[in-house]
């Protein structure tokens, strides 16, 4: 991937702030479970489940990196109330991976796994946003191993759990079914501005048919 370009953040404004959420200057680190060891020689990137063609499709760490970098300003707001607002991510874009390893027909969700089984569902529509980026940088710095390094999920429209740390791949679902923490009590979706924090919150059609 090419270099980022350090650029600066744009002016906050409190309006932008999903209701119940705090404004953050700094960037807290929040996290279960140790953080993984970067072995660069193991690492691998997948796609796989119900992909166009029926294939696995793999990148090793060097290959992924040569990728083509994009940059999307854009915030991130954790369930925990603190929202960070405009942000610079710089990575690979996830329209850059559906174009690589399309999704079959039929595909509505995309399940992001992570180090340690870490799991979260997105819907397909949430994934394809233009705005979406695996991201290896915040502003022009590499991103800390304990915000994500070497690779993490921002989908800046949902709260940041949906954005897994430590992304080793991801699997296209003709069906939704819960990841870590939907399974734990938190909202299917996820959505900021409508407060979608908890299951109990759901309305119909808004989890995974049981």
């Amino acid at each position: 991937m090419g270099q980022p370009e350090s650029r600066e953040y744009r002016t906050i404004e409190h309006s932008e702030l999903p209701p119940g959420q705090r404004l953050q200057r700094g960037w807290p680190v929040t996290h279960y479970g140790p953080v993984p060891k970067f072995k660069p020689d193991r690492w691998e990137f997948r796609v796989f489940g119900a992909t166009a063609d029926g294939e696995k499709h793999c990148w090793n760490h060097e290959e992924f990196s040569a990728l083509p970098f994009d940059t999307v300003v854009a915030d991130l707001h954790c369930v925990t109330k603190f929202s960070m607002l405009g942000a610079e991510w710089g990575g690979v874009a996830a329209r850059t991976i559906l174009e690589l390893a399309p999704p079959a027909p039929g595909v509505s969700h995309v399940m992001v796994w992570a180090e340690y089984g870490y799991s979260a569902n997105v819907r397909i529509e949430d994934f394809t946003s233009e705005r979406t980026i695996f991201a290896t940088h915040k502003g022009d710095e590499l991103l800390t191993a304990e915000h994500g390094f070497p690779l993490r999920l921002v989908v800046p429209h949902l709260y940041a759990w949906k954005g897994p740390k430590w992304v080793r791949g991801i699997e296209y679902m003709t069906a939704d079914r819960r990841g870590f923490w939907e399974e734990r009590g938190y909202h299917n979706i996820g959505d900021p501005w409508r407060e979608q924090r908890y299951s109990y919150q759901e309305e119909p059609g808004e989890g995974p048919e049981l």
